[in-house]
């Protein structure tokens, strides 16, 4: 930080490109997003995903990955930054509150937002720009909060009893105040654990990720996993409790199934004592 920017490269960028000169002011880490902000309020925000990293290299000096992977280049006096296979490099002016994909800068950390920095997190989330998005898929933008993952998504919206395919527009300000009050309790309880748990009720700690097939310790339905979003990220939840806000039933396909399409797992499934109590009712 406060180095003048000397080069700057980016295939694939979108938004506008930092100009020569201009000084690094400030460099932030929230998860696996990094923000690099300039003196005229340009900021550069890159996700890195599974795939994407940054290097740090003395000028001159061998890159560690092939040259094919590089997403960013960003070089200063002595020193060159490169970002490789990061799947979103995108550029924002920081006094714009909406930009693509999401709003403004990243949300607060969940692990140690105030009580304010929460209530703007509910906000964020009752405002979502795509109002047609699922909740599922909106808790996962860290635009709206930093902190939740995959596992915990499952959890929370389990918790709060919320379907997961009910579209924000759906949401009233309550249960945006709900769903993100239960997200940071959770994240926070779990912050010095080694194994993530969310409740006593069920061994292992986790009331549904991961037990597709198995049943709800709540209402005793049987737990269901559907692949969900852009990025088709495992879901799990219970049709039976998960009623808060369900759209219509989407109609099925071959995608959509409970488990591994496998016939054995259908025959299990339905061999389960209380599906088959359900069938005969």
């Amino acid at each position: 930080m406060g180095r003048a920017l000397t080069r700057f490269d980016a295939p694939g960028l979108y938004g506008p490109r930092p100009s020569a000169s201009r000084v690094i002011e400030r460099v932030e880490c929230h998860g696996k997003h990094l923000e690099i902000a300039w003196d005229d309020d340009l900021v550069l925000h890159t996700h890195l995903r599974l795939s994407g990293s940054w290097h740090l290299y003395r000028i001159g000096e061998r890159w560690r990955k092939p040259t094919e992977q590089m997403r960013v280049v960003i070089e200063v006096p002595d020193w060159v930054a490169v970002c490789f296979s990061a799947p979103i490099v995108e550029t924002y002016r920081e006094y714009d509150r909406f930009r693509h994909p999401g709003f403004g800068r990243l949300g607060p950390d969940l692990c140690t937002a105030s009580e304010a920095e929460l209530a703007e997190c509910a906000v964020r989330l009752g405002e979502y720009p795509d109002q047609t998005a699922t909740i599922a898929e909106a808790l996962l933008d860290q635009h709206v909060a930093c902190g939740v993952g995959n596992v915990f998504r499952s959890e929370i919206l389990w918790a709060c009893e919320l379907s997961p395919f009910a579209p924000v527009r759906s949401l009233l300000p309550e249960d945006c105040v709900h769903v993100i009050n239960a997200a940071s309790r959770m994240l926070r309880e779990n912050l010095q654990s080694v194994h993530r748990v969310t409740t006593t009720a069920v061994p292992g700690g986790l009331a549904v990720y991961g037990r597709n097939g198995q049943r709800c310790a709540r209402c005793g339905d049987t737990v269901q996993v559907r692949r969900v979003g852009e990025h088709a990220r495992t879901m799990y939840w219970c049709p039976g409790c998960q009623l808060l806000h369900q759209p219509d039933a989407p109609k099925r396909t071959d995608a959509d199934r409970e488990m591994d399409p496998h016939p054995a797992a259908a025959k299990y499934l339905a061999d389960l004592p209380w599906r088959r109590a359900s069938l005969a009712g």
